[in-house]
């Protein structure tokens, strides 16, 4: 494909996802319908599982599960559901993973291709409102099984506090006050964090708080990967405040799940 060049009098504008609908650049193996192509035997698609986000007091914590599953199967041990959607906010991913992290690169795309445009960065809230017109577009390949259902948080900085935001699968999104999760262990997920959850938490606390979650979703849900001590994979942990976003390091977290076992240990102990 060549590069598009554009007359000085014809503007690509800063809508990214409209100026490739309207080039027609194709970007996966879906029909000009908008339906996946059927084939001779049904596909074994790879699905994402747990994220969850909740609020601290500098900002938001975001975190997600590590496994990729086919039916059954895990797929994929090591897989990112949590990603940066720019410096200030954050994206967390479940559902049909091939278009989701599509969905996330175009959404990446879109920040990026609005800002050299219009020569500003997108407010917290357009950016989740360009989200959920993706989500929106999606909707006929959620009809056919291959559902999105995103996660998204950010650092606002004209409030000055982390804002969180959820999303269904026709794109109508959400704004939640303090906490949320998806994905199949989402309900495990948001009822521990509900239990531990406190307002103005520091962000250590919060962190420890997202481990605990997943550790207890995939306690339950056989989607959902917990800490891989064998083989040293653990949940990617993320942190967005008024210095950026921020990835906690997999030391960090490895550390948490360790604390986490041995109190669980010592609970069994003495029970």
């Amino acid at each position: 494909m060549t590069l598009p060049f554009f007359a000085p009098t014809d503007d690509p504008g800063p809508d990214f996802a409209g100026l490739v609908r309207r080039l027609r650049i194709p970007h996966g193996p879906v029909a000009p319908d908008g339906r996946v192509p059927a084939g001779d035997a049904p596909v074994a698609l790879r699905h994402g599982t747990t994220v969850v986000a909740l609020r601290f007091a500098d900002g938001i914590v975001m975190a997600g599960d590590r496994r990729a599953t086919e039916g059954h199967l895990i797929a994929h041990r090591t897989m990112d559901k949590v990603f940066p959607a720019d410096r200030y906010s954050a994206v967390a991913i479940a559902g049909a993973a091939g278009p989701a992290v599509e969905m996330v690169r175009l959404f990446q795309t879109q920040l990026e291709h609005y800002e050299k445009v219009e020569g500003v960065v997108l407010s917290l809230e357009g950016k989740a409102n360009q989200l959920g017109q993706m989500v929106r577009e999606h909707l006929p390949m959620a009809m056919q099984g291959l559902a999105v259902v995103p996660l998204f948080a950010g650092y606002d900085l004209a409030r000055g506090t982390g804002r969180i935001f959820t999303y269904d699968v026709t794109g109508g999104h959400y704004e939640e006050t303090e906490h949320n999760a998806t994905g199949s262990g989402g309900r495990d997920a948001r009822t521990t964090i509900k239990l531990g959850y406190r307002a103005g938490m520091a962000a250590d606390e919060a962190v420890e708080l997202a481990i605990q979650a997943l550790y207890e979703a995939a306690d339950e849900d056989s989607a959902t990967g917990g800490p891989d001590v064998v083989r040293g994979i653990y949940p990617l942990v993320a942190t967005v405040t008024a210095d950026g976003f921020a990835r906690v390091p997999d030391d960090r977290v490895a550390a948490l799940f360790a604390s986490l076992i041995d109190r669980r240990r010592g609970e069994g102990a003495q029970s």
